[in-house]
């Protein structure tokens, strides 16, 4: 059981055992000393005066004075701050609670709860390969599913291919205007990218085809009377852009091949599958590398008719209603938001209509409690009123329905761009990252060297390539999920494995330092003494938070709750490293005591790191 729930009991105890009065434990307020006081932990007194009738230092030292007599195991001194009662935890409790934990390395998860959670992440268009921004939603998305796991529940992982629409097409149409049959096997290109690249030359040849159809367009509206400023901002009109668009051939081939593939026409299926095919395997190969998996992978192609059925059923609860020109529409002006249209007058579904069809779908295979669709912050909108129709229509489930919602990824040099080109893909950043952490491990080898340091002299070049691609990558997630999701940010790649930064390569080199200990000596099981050292005890009392933070990062979905108590608790290790001796403790006993905070260490680091899906290597 966790230090607050035991504090918070026997608080409750004492308050009946002195005043006679029920006080619900939970309802009790707990919270860590702050550093400038005394203690431990902090009681606040203030929601019991009034009940009570008594003034803040009288009903202070009144309890503390009984928790100390009645809980000596507990509690071994207190002081009284105004309204906090500040008590200290005996060391005997701390030494106990690492005694019991040292060598547990599934400290900190919890059983099975029964429950049930779907995460859906990652969703790629397949008209490119996955870029900077897919790598912040697949950590986000993989790391929150492993959070949820490790509070009991179970998980089951999906994505959502997008794989049909007029970005599809677009590719599909450059290649053949400008492939020559060119395949991933005969450019050696691999299959997402490939197709990537001829997403961004037909962004390319409709923006040369656009040139003389814009140059037209404004002689018209200077013939019209529109002076040059006026002419120029209809012209920088989104929808005016958009129609200036249709006009042009390449457009128009992609519109065409979009009715075609509705339409089933087997060469145009064909080369749909084909290419399709392509960037599977690459994503694949991807998802290889930075550690992504789902359970379960939903296609858009045999989705997007799914809530055409839901649509009639809504008409008929008078959820939805029809407009003059027969399309279909849900009034939520009510709940604040607009009315959105859910069919059009020709009976196609919009995107909505398909993500409520999934949604029942979902919900009939799984039967999930909580549904969580991580997608970026311009979608939410797009999730308020998802959820409310659902809830609307009553589809089981729909309460459960969240939207984990982040911000985008920037690079120092501004926001990408897919179409025009300037998209880091994933493969480029995790290559370059893999580089720079072998270029700073060469730089800090001879810098050792001429202290006369050989530390990673004993690893073969496998291991040393192992090494480099365990910390570009750590360096990599842990940077994108190390701020709070719903925060933009701006990565750089050099500062996400600075050695003494808020970075993975500090946890990693803080861990390998564990281990490093483990090489030379083990704990022999001996007596581990009756007193704790400060930096020993706040070091164990770091620890014990462990299974809290796990709970707040799974209640928040919130993966940077645990990179920050990593790199705190990495922290802490490395000050009592270099303050305490471990093999050359001035007893046997402390150097048991130390041997065993050591171990906990390094399984609490291992196993934080493990739910943000980064590893930690034994030798640094």
């Amino acid at each position: 059981m966790a230090i607050v729930p035991i504090i918070q009991q026997a608080v409750s105890e004492q308050l009946n055992k002195l005043y006679q009065v029920e006080v619900n434990p939970s309802s009790i307020t707990v919270s860590e000393t702050k550093p400038e006081f005394e203690g431990d932990y902090t009681v606040v007194l203030f929601a019991l005066l009034k009940t009570l009738k008594k003034k803040p230092e009288e009903l202070g030292n009144e309890l503390g004075q009984a928790l100390v007599a009645d809980n000596a195991a507990l509690f071994s001194a207190f002081n009284v701050i105004k309204g906090f009662l500040n008590l200290a935890i005996s060391d005997s409790f701390w030494l106990n609670f690492l005694t019991k934990n040292y060598n547990e390395p599934a400290y900190g998860r919890q059983p099975r709860n029964g429950k049930r959670v779907m995460v859906e992440y990652s969703s790629p268009n397949t008209n490119k390969p996955l870029h900077l921004g897919h790598l912040r939603n697949n950590f986000l998305g993989w790391s929150v599913a492993e959070i949820y796991k490790a509070n009991g529940y179970e998980v089951i992982k999906t994505c959502i291919a997008n794989d049909r629409g007029i970005h599809i097409c677009k590719s599909m149409i450059a290649w053949q205007l400008f492939a020559n049959g060119a395949t991933p096997a005969s450019t050696g290109i691999k299959g997402d990218h490939l197709v990537g690249d001829y997403y961004v030359l037909f962004g390319t040849e409709l923006k040369k085809q656009m040139a003389p159809i814009r140059e037209k367009k404004l002689a018209e509206l200077l013939a019209a009377g529109k002076t040059q400023e006026e002419a120029a901002k209809i012209m920088d009109d989104d929808n005016f852009k958009q129609q200036l668009e249709k006009e042009a051939p390449i457009m128009q081939a992609a519109q065409q091949m979009l009715v075609d593939w509705e339409a089933g026409k087997p060469d145009v299926v064909e080369l749909w599958r084909t290419m399709n095919s392509w960037v599977y395997k690459g994503f694949d190969e991807t998802y290889k590398r930075i550690g992504s998996d789902f359970d379960k992978v939903y296609y858009e192609s045999e989705t997007y008719l799914l809530g055409k059925d839901l649509v009639e059923e809504g008409l008929r609860k008078k959820v939805f209603f029809l407009k003059d020109d027969g399309s279909a529409w849900v009034d939520l002006t009510a709940d604040g938001l607009d009315q959105k249209i859910v069919r059009r007058r020709d009976g196609t579904a919009v995107y909505i209509t398909q993500d409520i069809g999934l949604a029942a779908v979902k919900q009939n295979e799984f039967n999930c409690d909580l549904s969580v669709y991580v997608v970026g912050d311009e979608q939410n909108y797009h999730f308020k009123v998802l959820k409310l129709i659902c809830q609307k229509l009553g589809i089981a489930g729909a309460d459960g329905i969240f939207h984990l919602s982040y911000g985008m990824v920037e690079l120092p040099t501004g926001r990408m761009k897919t179409r025009e080109g300037t998209v880091v893909d994933a493969d480029d950043m995790l290559d370059e990252m893999i580089r720079e952490a072998a270029r700073k491990r060469t730089e800090r080898e001879e810098e050792q060297k001429e202290k006369g340091q050989h530390k990673t002299e004993e690893l073969s070049a496998e291991e040393l390539k192992k090494l480099d691609e365990t910390v570009g990558a750590g360096g990599l997630k842990f940077f994108l999920v190390r701020v709070d999701p719903q925060k933009r940010m701006i990565f750089n790649p050099e500062e996400s494995i600075d050695l003494h930064g808020f970075t993975a390569t500090f946890v990693q080199y803080a861990y390998a330092r564990t281990q490093s200990v483990f090489r030379k000596e083990l704990y022999t099981g001996t007596d581990i003494g009756t007193d704790l050292l400060p930096l020993e005890k706040e070091l164990i009392l770091a620890m014990e938070r462990y299974p809290e933070i796990i709970k707040q990062a799974g209640e928040e979905m919130n993966p940077s709750v645990i990179a920050s108590y990593v790199f705190n608790v990495a922290q802490l290790y490395n000050t009592f490293y270099f303050k305490h001796q471990i093999l050359k403790a001035e007893t046997p006993v402390k150097k048991e005591l130390r041997l065993q905070i050591n171990q906990m260490v390094a399984h609490v680091l291992k196993s934080g790191m493990a739910l943000l899906g980064i590893q930690v290597p034994d030798r640094m």
